[in-house]
């Protein structure tokens, strides 16, 4: 009896994809996007849309807020659709657990998977200002 072949991680990265779009929303950044936009767009969609809105990651985490004087429930990060962000300032907000240091939890992606996180937010965040 043969053994089956385990699936090359590439393969195994599109099978997420597939899947991940089938829940409803879908990740959709230009297929001329490079690679680390794209995984960027993923890592997002893995760890982040459970609190951070983007439409280009498929990710509705941002809570609405119901007046001006409600400051959102505590999981409630920027929403990166109406914020624009700096590449810069993702990876600061990585490394240090946001700006207020008591919500985001620090180090959510490490090593190159933070710099194509946060290549992707700076380039897709704002766009509906």
């Amino acid at each position: 009896m043969r053994r089956p072949r385990a699936l090359p991680s590439l393969a195994l990265a599109g099978l997420a994809t597939a899947a991940f779009a089938g829940c409803g929303d879908t990740i959709d950044v230009a297929r001329t996007d490079p690679p680390q936009i794209q995984r960027g767009a993923q890592l997002f969609a893995d760890r982040c849309s459970g609190c951070h809105t983007l439409d280009a990651a498929g990710a509705r985490g941002s809570k609405p807020l119901r007046g001006p004087t409600d400051a959102g429930e505590r999981t409630n990060g920027p929403n990166f659709d109406q914020r624009s962000e700096t590449v810069d300032a993702v990876l600061y907000a990585i490394r240090n657990g946001g700006y207020s240091g008591a919500i985001m939890p620090a180090n959510i992606v490490v090593g190159r998977d933070t710099e194509a996180v946060a290549a992707f937010v700076a380039k897709y965040a704002g766009r509906k200002k």
